[in-house]
């Protein structure tokens, strides 16, 4: 049974750093997309990163125009983990934050964690 299971959210002021957890487990991910989608109350879901396998030991990195340059996305195989490094926080990024796997299609989903930035 696959499983991605977030963790790391919290309550943060602006301008502070959350680093998000997606544990995945029931088969490796090695190959697969791997992205980060946010959700705000009475807003649509959003993407907000992806990493996906381009061959060998290298990854694509992408990213919503709103967190270029303060969120890094990026994997560790061995631990079959893709973490989202968030810095300089605003209000604004207050969401459900949910992980997803997939190839053509995010096919598995986490439950998401909580990210509340106060300003």
């Amino acid at each position: 049974q696959v499983q991605l299971i977030e963790s790391g959210g919290g309550l943060v002021q602006a301008g502070g750093s959350l680093r998000l957890s997606c544990a995945a487990s029931g088969r490796t991910f090695s190959d697969y997309r791997l992205g980060w989608f946010r959700q705000a109350p009475g807003k649509e879901r959003e993407f907000v990163a992806a990493t996906r396998w381009t061959g060998g030991n290298t990854y694509y990195a992408d990213y919503a125009d709103f967190v270029k340059g303060r969120f890094t996305i990026f994997r560790d195989g061995a631990k079959n983990t893709v973490y989202l490094q968030m810095n300089s926080l605003k209000a604004e990024d207050t969401a459900v934050y949910r992980c997803a796997a997939g190839q053509l299609a995010y096919l598995y989903w986490g439950q998401g964690t909580q990210v509340t930035v106060s300003s």
